[in-house]
């Protein structure tokens, strides 16, 4: 039976409200195509409100109540908002695979993950009390100093559909530890569980204003937020493209952003390897997720004495990929997104097609499957540098593939790219990946392995891959995204300064 989806508003002041202009936006099932369901659709008059109300959490008595609060008062809403995740992982976990297509087993994980984010950032947020007035080391001892870190403010938090209400919480997290009162805007084509995240704060008794969350179209509703005078900073994860036109709004207003945009990750792989560990670990660093990660490993360099080998080895992998219903026990590649990205993937395969490459595997829907926005895993091979499939972000389970015949070689097919989120090496040879890891110019880099990501570790990326390191214990980083640092210096010696002669003596 079906999983019923809630019938939801937005969540402006701790209340749920229908949008000002009662437009709705509907649910598409991407395994069936069927509507199942809508959403509220805000606009620039419903980001007013929800502006307005963070802004008024801010002032509410004198901020006692949130942004001066303790740490550790935070962080109690943190840890109720976890307990709450849990207790509701099963349902939010159908609820996620049905809005956004993904393998109930993921979205299952991706629940456990937001439960251990909240947490994490818990401590924190205890952790950020015993931070404060921390000490700084001055030149002359007529002076002492210390540094205060304060909430930035009201924050605006877009977040994408490939990791709905996962994606959501690496932003919502850090933001509510650090004191700000944020707005989240999640993608249109997936929502459903962090409108389910607001009935979680509204049981939880999450002060008004502190979260609001907004579901609606980009033009619409994240735009009017991007480009809000009274929004003191933007997080965004999403497409370059978009995260360049938030950058814009923003910097009309000087406003701070963080981006976590797209990417086109190399995985090297060399002639030393284990054919079918690698393999394993080359298909789940693009498959995964069903293919739609920014830091997907979707271009495969492997050494030219095992091209052949390895390729076959690899058929072989993704021919054995259970493709079906997200449901469905043991599915591991479930349908895309939407239409439009179903549409867009189909067309990526063909123009590489045309360009003169070779589909190996793959490349079409599923036979066995005649609804939904199913596409097999794909394989691409005899590509080229110049190919529209080694440089740009698909966005889907699509691998291409180059072989090279030196380390020196395998690294610039890897830098062959305007982007540097994520980059992978497997190899027997541990001397060699430490110096590979090095050469990398990403942000993070797997050994042995591709796309395993966890809270502790500091996550972000270099060049056209965005501008934010978000999780992380290391220097707070994460946390840190959402705190203002200020300087605070007093003169403690009894004499006076000296620098003008003194009326007096005169």
């Amino acid at each position: 039976m079906e999983t019923p989806i809630p019938t939801r508003q937005l969540f402006i002041d701790g209340e749920w409200k229908p949008p000002i202009l009662s437009n709705r936006i509907p649910i598409i099932n991407p395994s069936t195509q069927q509507v199942v369901g809508d959403i509220p659709a805000a606009t620039k008059e419903d980001v007013d409100a929800a502006v307005a109300a963070a802004r008024r959490a801010l002032n509410r008595n004198k901020g006692n109540d949130w942004p001066s609060a303790s740490g550790a008062h935070r962080a109690r809403y943190l840890r109720a908002i976890a307990a709450k995740v849990v207790e509701r992982k099963d349902h939010l976990a159908k609820l996620e695979s049905l809005d956004c297509g993904k393998p109930l087993d993921e979205a299952a994980w991706d629940m456990d993950d937001v439960a251990g984010c909240f947490e994490f950032y818990a401590d924190l947020a205890e952790k950020l009390d015993a931070k404060q007035k921390a000490p700084v080391s001055l030149p002359m001892e007529t002076f002492k100093s210390y540094v205060l870190k304060e909430p930035i403010g009201v924050v605006g938090l877009i977040t994408p559909w490939n990791y709905p209400l996962l994606m959501a919480t690496w932003k919502v997290a850090p933001a509510l530890a650090a004191g700000c009162a944020a707005i989240l805007k999640p993608s249109e084509l997936a929502s459903v569980t962090c409108l389910e995240l607001a009935d979680i704060c509204k049981e939880v008794g999450l002060p008004p204003g502190v979260l609001n969350i907004l579901t609606g179209f980009g033009p619409d509703a994240g735009a009017p937020l991007a480009s809000h005078p009274d929004v003191d900073k933007i997080a965004f994860t999403g497409s370059s493209a978009t995260g360049s036109k938030v950058m814009t709004a923003a910097a009309q207003l000087v406003k701070p952003v963080s981006l976590e945009l797209g990417g086109k990750s190399p995985i090297i792989v060399f002639e030393d390897v284990d054919l079918d560990k690698a393999a394993e670990w080359t298909l789940f660093g693009c498959f995964w997720t069903n293919g739609q990660i920014c830091s997907a490993t979707s271009r495969l360099i492997v050494h030219e004495s095992i091209a052949a080998k390895f390729l076959d080895t690899l058929v072989k992998w993704a021919k054995n990929i259970k493709i079906s219903d997200p449901f469905e026990e043991g599915c591991r590649l479930g349908p895309v997104v939407s239409e439009g990205q179903y549409e867009k993937i189909l067309k990526f395969i063909s123009n590489a097609k045309s360009e003169g490459a070779t589909i190996l595997t793959g490349g079409s829907r599923p036979e066995h499957l005649k609804n939904g926005f199913f596409i097999e895993p794909t394989i691409i091979t005899d590509v080229t540098t110049s190919m529209q499939i080694w440089k740009e972000e698909v966005f889907g389970p699509v691998l291409c593939v180059k072989t090279f015949s030196t380390e020196e070689e395998a690294l610039d097919l890897a830098h062959d790219t305007i982007y540097g989120l994520g980059a992978a090496v497997i190899s027997n040879d541990l001397e060699r990946c430490d110096r590979v890891s090095k050469a990398f110019k990403a942000g993070i880099v797997w050994i042995n392995c591709s796309q395993p990501c966890f809270t502790q570790a500091p996550w972000g990326g270099t060049k056209r891959s965005g501008t934010l390191l978000t999780l992380s214990l290391f220097i707070f980083r994460g946390l840190d995204n959402y705190l203002s640092v200020k300087q605070v210096t007093q003169y403690i010696s009894n004499d006076p300064w000296g620098w003008y002669q003194s009326p007096s003596k005169l």
